[in-house]
């Protein structure tokens, strides 16, 4: 039998993928990450599934839980908010199923930050402004940061930012990425996008970490830094009147 991947999407239950919920409503076991997961998306498996919440469990006990099931003939789905290929500790928990010879596979699901920047209105890849976009988090209580990988660093670079993991040092980083981007560049905060009790924040990074400190955010936020979240900007070459086509 298979352990499937499956990115949960955002949180909401229509935000999964077709294959995401044919998955989830195959499967004989779900776990599930309780955190941050809308129970709406648990709607998608059938009657009689056994639904494990891995907020409380530590790595070997999900293994352990995958490993019996699969034993027993049963599929298994591991759900991961958003997109498996971030933040969703799959490389070590698939090192651990190759080690106990059970099979596995990814689905891909929607990014929180592409949820949050729907939420936003905003494309984070703006002609002349910005083209690229750095996904990152910050050090604090989690796993230490690889050397050369710091926010000054990407902050130097002008690009979009996309902060995950990062809400509760908001007033922190935002003085270090200051100097780059200056005082008046936009900044989104987005809690729980797509879930019922979503949360849009609109500041700048002079301001933001006031807003967030009124609103009581401590997880669950992405927040996207950068000058493309403006209004104005350029516009794509590709799209130009002046450009010229081909038929063919």
């Amino acid at each position: 039998m298979t352990v499937h991947f499956v990115g949960a999407g955002p949180g909401a239950a229509d935000l999964i993928t077709l294959r995401a919920a044919a998955l989830v409503g195959a499967a004989d076991v779900v776990l599930y990450p309780g955190t941050y997961l809308d129970a709406a998306v648990l709607s998608h498996a059938r009657d009689g599934a056994r639904l494990v919440d891995t907020q409380h469990l530590d790595l070997d006990t999900m293994v352990a839980e995958m490993v019996a099931a699969t034993r027993d003939g049963l599929d298994v789905v591991r759900l991961t908010s958003g997109d498996p290929s971030l933040y969703s500790a799959v490389a070590e928990q698939s090192r651990r199923l190759d080690a106990a010879g059970v099979e596995w596979d990814v689905t891909p699901g929607v990014p929180a930050y592409a949820a949050a920047a729907a939420l936003a209105g905003r494309e984070l890849t703006v002609p002349l402004v910005a083209q690229s976009v750095v996904l990152t988090r910050t050090q604090a209580r989690s796993t230490a940061m690889p050397e050369g990988e710091s926010l000054a660093a990407y902050a130097a670079t002008g690009a979009t930012l996309v902060l995950h993991l990062a809400i509760t040092r908001t007033r922190e980083l935002m003085a270090e990425v200051e100097g780059h981007y200056g005082s008046d560049c936009p900044v989104v905060v987005v809690h729980r996008a797509s879930q019922p009790d979503e949360l849009l924040l609109r500041g700048t990074i002079g301001d933001i970490a006031d807003r967030v400190e009124e609103a009581g955010l401590r997880q669950a936020a992405v927040i996207l830094v950068g000058r493309a979240l403006a209004r104005d900007g350029g516009e794509s070459y590709l799209y130009d009147a002046a450009r010229e086509r081909t038929t063919s």
